[in-house]
């Protein structure tokens, strides 16, 4: 009977317990859309939409806070791309756009995807006003399945440039300007050595190498 007891009462504290979002962030490349056209940050109520038109069907509704994400059946690396629980910024994956509504992907698993009306046209931000504004202030990191011939740094925006330096145990990647598929970046290395040169930030397929290290 005692044991019953406890094991009543550990079940209820259990239950009671709220469940604390952890942050989602892209560690690999194929954590990201290739052919996607940036992020829209989302507010707390999500509303997707089967069109983009208010009276057309609503395909999806999402709620999160701190502690909950609803519907349960999704988590949070399901729903978004970004998720920073201290700052509240959550982004989700942009698959299409118009003037007024965004096609978020909403779960990123699947692939499915709805259409949000914009409360803020500066929520949504292309790929390059993200590594701009995310990547000058935070810096980058390179993503973990980056092929080693891709961590070099080189004199021109040219695959077959000259190489500058390589990249071994990077200590910090300062982004200093965005070329087409190409970043202009100053590292400091294992060996405390700044190295500056161009670094490809995407393949011309949109697989990525590199993304800010957002904290």
């Amino acid at each position: 009977m005692i044991k019953i007891f406890i094991a009543l009462i550990s079940l209820m504290l259990t239950a009671s317990t709220p469940v604390i979002a952890s942050d989602v962030m892209p560690y690999y490349s194929k954590n990201l859309h290739t052919r996607t056209y940036g992020f829209y940050q989302v507010g707390k109520f999500i509303t997707l939409h089967e069109e983009p038109d208010e009276n057309s069907k609503i395909v999806k509704t999402i709620s999160w806070t701190k502690e909950k994400l609803m519907p349960e059946n999704l988590t949070y690396d399901d729903v978004f791309s970004v998720f920073i629980e201290s700052k509240e910024l959550a982004l989700m994956a942009v698959e299409d756009e118009t003037e007024d509504w965004v096609k978020l992907i909403y779960d990123n698993k699947t692939n499915q995807s709805g259409w949000l009306k914009k409360d803020d046209p500066y929520k949504f931000m292309t790929w390059l006003n993200l590594y701009n504004a995310y990547g000058k202030k935070y810096g980058l990191k390179i993503l973990k399945d980056t092929p080693d011939e891709m961590l070099v740094l080189r004199a021109k925006t040219e695959d077959n440039s000259q190489i500058v330096a390589r990249i071994n145990h990077p200590q910090f990647i300062k982004l200093n300007v965005i070329r087409g598929n190409w970043a202009l970046v100053s590292v400091v290395d294992i060996d405390k050595t700044p190295k500056t040169g161009y670094i490809r930030w995407r393949s011309d397929d949109g697989i990525k190498y590199l993304f800010p290290d957002i904290k």
